[in-house]
C-alpha cells in the first residue's frame, strides 16, 4: 500500500466524526441504457451538497493538529469550496474569512453564512474571481491566516481522494471504470492516485473550460485565454500545479470535453427520470457516458456526482439550451413581405407539434419587406426540415441564428 492511501484512508476515517460516507448507488435507468453496471457516487449528498468539505476537513484537521493555536483560515470562492470551509470553521470552532465576488448570488453567499454561522464572515470583494483572489491572499498574509485553497494543496488532495477510498469500501473492489469531473483537479488528482493502476479512468472537463487538455497538450499548467462560466464548479482556466503533477500521466484520450449544451440536457434528464438535482459541474461524469458508451458495456462503472447546488433560477436557462441541443427549438430571423395575407401565409407552415415561442416583428413604412425573430418549439427535431423546406418554397428569406452564439447574447 502507498503512503497516499494510507493517508486518504486515514483522512476518511477522521471525516466519520463530522458526516457518513455518501451512498454509493446502482442506478437501473443508467445500467439498462448502456449495458453496465453504472454506480453514482452522490457526493452530492454530503452536508454541503458536493465533495468540497472533504478537502477543506483534512486541510484544516492537519494545520491544527500541527499548531492548535491557529485560529484564523482564510479562502476565496464563488460557490462549493466556501461553503465546505465554511461548514468546517464551525465544526473546529475556528474563524474563517470568506472572499467572495461582489457579483455572487445571494442564494450562495447566504448558503454559505449558514454554514458557517458566527464562526464566519463574508467579504464581497472584486467583479472578478482574479480580483477576489488577490483581495483574499493579501489579508491572509496581513493577518497572519492560513489559506485554504480549493485545489491546489497536498492536504486538500489528499482529502478529496477519501471518495474512492469509499467506493473501493462500498464495492469492495476497484471498479472497472471511475468517471471524474475536472475543474481545478484536486478531486481526480486525489482519486486516481487512490485508485493507481487498479482501474481505468475517464476526466471530463467542459467544453469551454479544457484546462487539463490545454496542459496535457502543453506539459504544463496553461492559462487558458476564455472559459465559458456556464460549469461554475468546474469551470477554471488553469489546472493546479500540484493537481497537474498527479494527472499529467493520464492519457489524453481518456481526458473528453462535454458541450455545455448537452451537459443541460444531462441535467433535466437526471431531474425528470430520477429526482436528482446536480448542478452542471455534477452532471459532468453522467453526461460523459454518452462518449465511453461502447467501451464500457458489461463493466462497472462509477460516477461521482460531484455538486447538487444548483439555482433553480437557472432552470430556465437550462431547458433552453438543452432544447436548442436536441434541436427541439430553434431562433431565426425571417425577411417578411410586408403585404396582407403575408404573415398567415408563414403560420400555415406550422404543424400540430410546432409551437412559437417567441416572435417580434416591426413593421417599417417606408421598406417592401420587415424582419421578424421567430423562436419556435417542436417535439420532433425532423418537423424543422419541413418548416425551412416550405419557407424556402414560398421563396421567404431567413436565417437561422440558433447557434450564433454573438447574437444570442442579444436576442435569446
Amino acid at each position: 500500500m502507498t503512503q497516499f492511501r494510507t493517508r486518504a484512508k486515514v483522512a476518511e476515517t477522521a471525516m466519520r466524526s463530522v458526516f457518513d460516507a455518501t451512498p454509493l448507488q446502482r442506478n437501473a435507468h443508467l445500467s439498462q441504457r448502456y449495458g453496465a453496471e453504472i454506480y453514482l457516487k452522490r457526493e452530492d449528498l454530503t452536508p454541503v451538497r458536493s465533495y468540497k468539505l472533504r478537502g477543506a476537513f483534512n486541510a484544516m484537521r492537519k494545520v491544527l493538529s500541527a499548531d492548535s493555536t491557529k485560529d484564523l483560515f482564510v479562502c476565496a470562492s464563488a460557490g462549493n469550496h466556501a461553503q465546505g470551509v465554511a461548514y468546517m470553521c464551525r465544526h473546529f470552532g475556528v474563524r474563517g474569512v470568506i472572499f467572495m465576488p461582489v457579483t455572487t448570488p445571494q442564494q450562495k453567499v447566504f448558503k454559505t453564512e449558514v454554514f458557517g454561522g458566527e464562526s464566519i464572515e463574508v467579504r464581497l470583494v472584486g467583479d472578478y474571481f482574479d480580483d477576489t483572489l488577490a483581495a483574499a491572499q493579501a489579508y491572509c498574509a496581513q493577518a497572519s491566516g492560513t489559506f485554504l485553497s480549493p485545489f491546489d494543496d497536498p492536504d486538500v488532495i489528499e482529502g478529496q481522494a477519501s471518495v474512492g477510498v469509499e467506493i473501493e469500501n462500498q464495492l469492495r473492489r476497484a471498479p472497472d471504470r471511475v468517471v471524474l469531473p475536472v475543474g481545478g483537479g484536486g478531486l481526480s488528482a486525489g482519486v486516481t492516485q487512490y485508485f493507481g493502476d487498479a482501474c481505468r479512468f475517464t476526466l471530463v472537463e467542459p467544453e469551454g473550460g479544457q484546462s487539463l487538455a490545454a496542459a496535457l497538450h502543453a506539459g504544463t499548467p496553461t492559462t487558458l485565454a476564455h472559459v465559458d462560466s456556464f460549469v461554475d464548479g468546474a469551470a477554471v482556466a488553469r489546472i493546479g500545479e500540484t493537481t497537474f503533477q498527479a494527472l499529467k500521466t493520464i492519457d489524453p484520450s481518456d481526458v473528453l470535453a462535454a458541450p455545455e449544451d448537452r451537459i443541460c440536457s444531462t441535467i433535466l434528464e437526471i431531474l425528470n427520470v430520477e429526482g436528482i438535482v446536480l448542478e452542471p459541474a455534477g452532471a459532468l461524469a453522467i453526461d460523459a457516458l454518452r462518449d465511453i458508451q461502447d467501451e464500457i458495456k458489461g463493466k462497472t462503472v462509477v460516477c461521482v456526482t460531484s455538486g447538487g447546488n444548483f439555482d433553480f433560477e437557472r432552470l430556465n436557462e437550462v431547458k433552453e439550451r438543452s432544447q436548442r441541443y436536441e434541436g427541439l427549438k430553434k431562433y431565426f430571423i425571417l425577411r417578411l413581405p410586408q403585404r396582407p395575407g403575408a404573415l398567415k401565409e408563414f403560420l400555415g407552415i406550422l404543424g400540430p407539434e410546432d409551437d412559437i415561442a417567441r416572435f417580434e416583428y416591426l413593421k417599417k413604412s417606408a421598406r417592401n419587406f420587415g424582419s421578424v425573430l421567430i423562436g419556435i418549439e417542436t417535439k420532433n427535431p425532423a418537423n424543422f426540415e419541413r418548416i425551412f423546406g416550405e419557407l424556402d418554397a414560398l421563396g421567404m428569406t431567413y436565417t437561422d441564428i440558433t447557434q450564433d452564439e454573438t447574437l444570442a447574447q442579444f436576442v435569446i
